[in-house]
């Protein structure tokens, strides 16, 4: 019988060490992940190496920076269009976009984008 409390208490103590091992892995890998997303909305390079191409693309009035995004990585303009809305959000022009036709370069990074349709350049606006 002792014999028997002892191995009861031995796999138990096995268990909790094999359970805390496991958590913090998960933490560990969780960490990882929202490090790279953290650097990626910071530090994201530009699609192409200068002088990549012009792309003429039109942004509606009330455009969320979902749609945005989702407009610009299918024109190839950013990577992933979600980690740009995040951007967009982040950034001091979120509110601050004018609806209008812009000729954007696959060599600009989501910052320089968001500057632009921000007006902070010079293109063909709408009020």
């Amino acid at each position: 019988m002792k014999d028997s409390k002892i191995a009861l208490n031995i796999l138990s103590s096995s268990l909790n060490v094999l359970v805390m091992v496991l958590i913090l892995f998960v933490l560990l890998k969780a960490g990882e992940v929202a490090y790279g997303l953290g650097y990626r909305i910071f530090t994201e390079p530009a699609m192409e190496a200068s002088p990549g191409r012009d792309v003429a693309v039109r942004v509606e009035k009330d455009m969320s920076g979902i749609e945005l995004g989702s407009m610009l990585e299918e024109k190839r303009l950013v990577d992933n269009g979600f980690l740009f809305a995040i951007q967009f959000g982040l950034s001091a022009y979120a509110d601050k976009v004018k609806a209008g036709t812009y000729t954007l370069n696959t060599s600009q990074t989501a910052g320089e984008i968001i500057r632009l349709l921000a007006g902070e350049g010079a293109e063909d606006t709408e009020e």
